[in-house]
C-alpha cells in the first residue's frame, strides 16, 4: 500500500480546516480519537487501530498523535504531519495524552474531544477527563462533514477502488454454479482482490444464499450453492481506506419471470437516484425519487430505510465510514455537494411481486452523477 496516499499539501489543507473551526468555537485544541478521521488528517493506514489512538491538534502547532510505542516505526515512516507519542503497555494512551496537553500549556484551556467515536471508549474518556485540567467539550462530527466532499486526490482513490470492485466482483459472479462451495467462491473474489492493486478491505465480501439473505452482515458459510436459489453478493474494493461498494443479485440456472420484471423496476429506481443526485438537492428528495418508482410500479406499501448512504474512508470493522451511517433517508435534510460520493442501493426484496437488488458506488463530479462500478447489472443468471 502506499506509505502515504496524500500530498503534503492535501494533508496541510485539512488541518488549516480543522483549526479555523476550532478557532470558530473558540476552542484552544482538539483531541480526535477516530480511526477514520486520524487517517485523513495524517494518512496513517495501518491495522494498529484497535488500540486508542490520540490525535491532540492545536490551534497553533504541530499535531501529537499519542498511541502505543510499538507503533513508531509504522507511524515514522507514513506520518509527516505529526508528532509522535508512544506509551508503553503498562499505562493507557490517557495517561501520556494528559502529560501531552498539559506540555502544551493547555492546563485549564478549552478542549474539544469526539464523544460519538468507536475509537474512544467510556472508560478512556474518563480517565483523559480526569487526568487533564480543562474545559472539555463534543467535538463530534467536525472531521466527519469534512470528509463527506471528496477532495481530487480523494477521488482518484474513490476510482482505483471501483476497478479492484469489479475485479473481484466479476471473479465471485464467474465462481457461482450449481455445485459451487460458498468458501470457493470467496476465496476466488478475495484472490481477485489483491491481484487487482486492492488492500484489505473494511468489509469482508458479503456473499451468501439468498436463504440467509436477512442476515444483514453474515458472508459466506461452508455451504454448496444450488440451481434455482439466488446468491447475494455485496462487496468493495479499497485502494488506501478508500471503498467502492456494489451489491448484485446472482440467479443460478434459471431466473423466474416475476424477477425479471422487477429488475427492470430496480434499473429504473437507480437511474432515478443518480438523476436526482444533484448539487443542492437534499437526501430526502433523492430517496422520494427512489420510492415514486417503486410506488409507479404498484409497490407503494414497500418502504425502504434509505436508498444509498455516503462512502468513501473505512476502517475494520465497515466500510461505512464510522460506527454510524450518512444515508440518503426519507427523513434527511442532508445537502447534496458536488464532490460527495455514495453506494447507491435499489433493493426490491420480499415485495411479494418478485425480487432484486442492485447498488453501486456514485460519484457527484463537476459534470454530473458518475457511476464508478462497471459490473454489468444484469439480470445475472449463472
Amino acid at each position: 500500500m502506499d506509505r502515504n496516499p496524500f500530498t503534503e499539501a492535501e494533508i496541510a489543507g485539512r488541518l488549516s480546516k480543522v483549526r479555523k473551526a476550532l478557532a470558530e468555537r473558540g476552542l484552544d485544541a482538539a483531541v480526535f480519537a477516530s480511526p477514520e478521521n486520524i487517517f485523513y488528517l495524517t494518512g496513517l493506514d495501518h491495522w494498529g487501530y484497535f488500540a486508542p489512538h490520540l490525535l491532540i491538534v492545536t490551534v497553533d502547532r504541530q499535531p501529537v498523535l499519542v498511541t502505543r510505542s510499538m507503533e513508531k516505526v509504522t507511524i515514522e515512516n507514513q506520518v509527516k504531519a505529526a508528532q509522535f507519542r508512544g506509551h508503553s503497555d503498562s499505562e493507557t494512551a490517557a495517561d501520556l495524552a494528559a502529560r501531552v496537553l498539559a506540555e502544551l500549556g493547555l492546563t485549564g484551556k478549552r478542549i474539544g474531544l469526539e464523544h460519538w467515536t468507536s475509537g474512544l471508549s467510556h472508560g478512556l474518556a474518563l480517565k483523559l477527563e480526569a487526568q487533564a485540567d480543562a474545559k472539555w467539550s463534543d467535538v463530534s462530527g467536525l472531521v466527519d462533514r469534512m470528509r463527506l466532499v471528496k477532495s481530487a486526490e480523494e477521488q482518484a482513490l474513490m476510482r482505483r477502488a471501483a476497478k479492484v470492485t469489479d475485479a473481484a466482483a466479476g471473479a465471485a459472479i464467474a465462481a457461482i454454479h450449481d455445485g459451487a462451495a460458498e468458501q470457493e467462491v470467496a476465496a476466488e473474489c478475495v484472490a481477485a482482490m489483491a491481484r487487482a492493486g486492492g488492500h484489505a478491505p473494511g468489509f469482508g465480501p458479503f456473499i451468501r444464499p439468498a436463504a440467509r439473505l436477512g442476515e444483514e452482515h453474515t458472508t459466506w458459510g461452508d455451504g454448496i450453492y444450488r440451481r434455482g436459489e439466488p446468491v447475494f453478493a455485496e462487496l468493495s474494493g479499497c485502494v488506501s481506506r478508500y471503498h467502492a461498494p456494489l451489491g448484485r443479485l446472482i440467479r443460478i440456472g434459471v431466473i423466474k419471470d416475476e424477477d425479471a420484471a422487477m429488475a427492470e423496476v430496480t434499473a429504473k429506481a437507480f437511474n432515478a437516484v443518480v438523476e436526482a443526485l444533484r448539487p443542492g438537492a437534499r437526501a430526502r428528495e433523492v430517496y422520494a425519487a427512489w420510492q415514486g418508482v417503486a410506488d409507479e410500479a404498484g409497490l407503494s406499501h414497500y418502504r425502504r430505510h434509505h436508498c444509498g448512504y455516503l462512502v468513501g474512508i473505512g476502517q475494520p470493522p465497515s466500510w461505512t465510514g464510522g460506527n454510524s451511517v450518512t444515508g440518503l433517508r426519507h427523513d434527511s435534510d442532508l445537502e447534496i455537494e458536488t464532490g460527495m460520493s455514495f453506494h447507491i442501493l435499489s433493493w426490491l426484496m420480499g415485495t411479494g411481486r418478485g425480487d432484486d437488488f442492485i447498488s453501486n458506488t456514485v460519484l457527484l463530479t463537476e459534470t454530473g452523477a458518475e457511476v464508478l462500478t462497471r459490473t454489468p447489472t444484469g439480470p445475472i443468471v449463472r
